[in-house]
């Protein structure tokens, strides 16, 4: 009986580390074609040639426009949002404490440091990558991908390149637009419940705010809307024939992309703050 159940033990265990390793392979042959898909279509943006240039400008500025100019609503209403809730928490349990002067370290380390890009991700993942699949795998069974590239049309230049483009770039000015109207939440509360001068609010902001904060704060911008653009871009071209096939990809770039770009916020931060 005891040879019996080790030998059960030992298979139970070889199965588990047999499915361990294929999913290490499937995440590393994952992210390899993600990595190749942006080199890819970053050569593409530095080669000179004229071909196309103003159709892929046009591409890009309508990408920056609806991931960008039309999710400035949404945008300013949670961030608002999230600076009151902050500040209103901050402002009156740190005086309990004897910790109300670090009511502008909470703004810079929560709102700035973490919450602004990812929330601004989290909004770019759900209005844009989801549409970017979408359209992607539309084309896809619509044989609209198939024609270009029997034109000799460079996909990856006319599809990929521009949206990546488009949501880099998008995905920067979001996000520091995002942490501004946060931080003026935040003084909106302070000024109205808690009764505190502008000039003391900016003074503990601008006084915990450094310049490395500022950097990693867009480099997490850019990092999230290369990720968030290679993901949809790479699902919405994986869909194959059938239009039952898009929604699954479309759900399985928003996964993915959120817990990508929880992983390289996690990276960003321990190597810019550890």
């Amino acid at each position: 009986m005891n040879g019996v159940s080790q030998g059960t033990e030992q298979v139970a265990g070889q199965g588990v580390l047999v499915w361990v390793g294929r999913k290490a392979i499937d995440a590393y042959s994952y992210v390899a074609d993600l990595g190749a898909l942006v080199y890819v279509a970053l050569r593409e943006l530095a080669r000179p040639s004229p071909q196309g240039r103003g159709e892929a400008f046009r591409v890009i500025s309508r990408q920056i426009l609806f991931t960008g100019v039309d999710a400035l609503p949404v945008v300013s209403a949670i961030a608002l949002m999230l600076g009151l809730i902050i500040i209103t928490q901050a402002g009156t349990q740190l005086p309990k404490v004897g910790a109300g002067d670090l009511v502008g370290n909470i703004i810079v380390v929560v709102v700035i440091r973490e919450l602004g890009p990812l929330l601004t991700a989290f909004i770019v993942v759900g209005r844009s990558g989801t549409a970017i699949t979408t359209e992607l795998g539309n084309m896809r069974v619509g044989q609209e991908v198939t024609a270009l590239e029997l034109m000799g049309i460079s996909v990856t230049r006319f599809i990929v390149m521009p949206r990546l483009v488009g949501m880099i770039l998008s995905m920067i000015c979001l996000t520091l637009y995002f942490d501004t109207v946060a931080v003026l939440g935040g003084f909106v509360v302070a000024k109205v419940k808690l009764t505190v001068p502008f000039a003391a609010f900016a003074h503990a902001v601008t006084q915990s705010l450094s310049l490395t904060d500022v950097i990693v704060t867009a480099a997490k911008g850019m990092l999230f809307g290369t990720a968030v653009a290679a993901i949809c871009c790479h699902h919405g071209l994986s869909v194959q024939s059938s239009y039952t096939e898009v929604p699954q990809q479309t759900t399985k770039a928003m996964i993915n992309s959120v817990t990508i770009c929880l992983l390289l916020d996690i990276l960003v931060t321990g190597t810019a703050y550890f």
